[in-house]
């Protein structure tokens, strides 16, 4: 009998999990835009929830889980806010001190 080699079986769910966090922390230091940092933020997030599982501590998942859209929300919510700093910043240097 002939045993097929498939080529799933070199993937190693850990392996992936540390590639995919590596990709979003480069993709974070890389970017230049703030919301291309909030998407590569939440693929190094889905990484590291990879192998948490992948090494079996599922209570550690489940606070990962409820924290990582908690994260997200702030992490938006201080974008949305540094940007209305820089453009009353803007505003000032221009010389208009109402809107």
């Amino acid at each position: 009998m002939v045993k097929l080699m498939i080529p799933l079986d070199f993937l190693n769910i850990t392996w992936v999990s540390i590639i995919v966090m590596f990709i979003g922390a480069f993709g974070i230091i890389l970017l230049i835009k703030p919301i291309d940092k909030l998407i590569m933020f939440s693929v190094m997030e889905a990484g590291f929830l990879l192998a948490v599982v992948s090494f079996k501590y599922l209570d550690v998942a489940l606070v990962v889980i409820l924290f990582g859209p908690i994260s997200v929300v702030t992490f938006l919510l201080s974008l949305i806010k540094i940007d209305d700093i820089r453009k009353r910043n803007i505003k000032l240097q221009e010389g208009e001190l109402f809107d």
